[in-house]
């Protein structure tokens, strides 16, 4: 190809060369995100416990699948090990894999439910965030995006366990965005309002009769590439319909001689 050509496809697939790993890829917001991260022009490695969804998605982006439980810290290294194997390396994580609760902390607690979930939703970012440092910094730097919620921006009374681990997902961002930029690694995540995925399946009737419209999951994407494309760290995009998705501008907490917000 020519340096013209090679100039021209740099224009137009941004992410070329780059390997991509997304977890929780066989539906919703990761198979949206695995598509538009390929289209970008990355290598996508699609994990899910999905095998059948995960392998149709990788099938279509061109990419790699394999089987991944979130929540065991074995399991996401060996999905960084099998990207480095594959593909060369690892550029770029999207850390979207997720259930919903299905339990309070009242009388429907329910232990295995309560484990599933913070495994998956806070474990799985955790987790994933570990396993693939070693692999950004042998690259020189790049971009991990965490999949939190509103649930991490504001309080979810019909389902406080989910609030609870979107809003640490939420704080891991805030806190570990910064302290990785002397290594060139961007922490990020993303905040969407009720998305197209299965876990506002149960919720469907409910979002209908109150008019409440869902975010496609093409929206979610399309944020998630502005974000790993762009040069921010330590933020928290919310995505809501009829908005602009953009960082979300947290108050300051209250400190000695200064006013409680700013």
């Amino acid at each position: 190809m020519t340096a013209e050509g090679r100039a021209a496809r740099s224009m137009t697939a941004p992410l070329s060369g780059k390997v991509a790993i997304v977890t929780g890829g066989a539906s919703g917001l990761g198979r949206a995100t695995a598509l538009a991260l390929a289209e970008a022009g990355a290598e996508v490695v699609v994990a899910d416990l999905d095998a059948e969804g995960g392998r149709e998605v990788a099938d279509i982006v061109g990419g790699h699948f394999r089987a991944c439980d979130v929540s065991d810290l074995d399991a996401n290294r060996a999905l960084v090990d099998f990207a480095v194997e594959h593909c060369g390396g690892v550029d770029i994580a999207f850390l979207n894999a997720g259930v919903s609760t299905g339990c309070g902390v009242g009388d429907d607690f329910d232990l295995a439910r309560y484990r599933r979930a913070m495994g998956a939703n806070l474990d799985g970012v955790v987790f994933g965030t570990h396993a693939v440092l070693p692999a950004l910094r042998a690259r020189g730097g790049g971009s991990i995006v965490a999949t939190a919620s509103l649930a991490g921006l504001a309080s979810v009374p019909l389902d406080p366990l989910y609030g609870a681990n979107k809003h640490a997902v939420v704080g891991l961002a805030r806190s570990l965005g910064p302290a990785l930029v002397p290594d060139a690694i961007r922490f990020n995540a993303v905040c969407p309002g009720y998305a197209e995925s299965r876990i506002i399946d149960p919720l469907r009737g409910m979002l209908s009769e109150q008019g409440m419209p869902v975010i496609p999951a093409e929206v979610v994407a399309d944020t998630v590439l502005r974000i790993v494309t762009g040069d921010g760290a330590g933020e928290c995009w919310f995505i809501q319909p009829g908005r602009e998705p953009e960082p979300f501008r947290f108050r300051t907490v209250p400190g000695p001689g200064k006013p409680a917000y700013s």
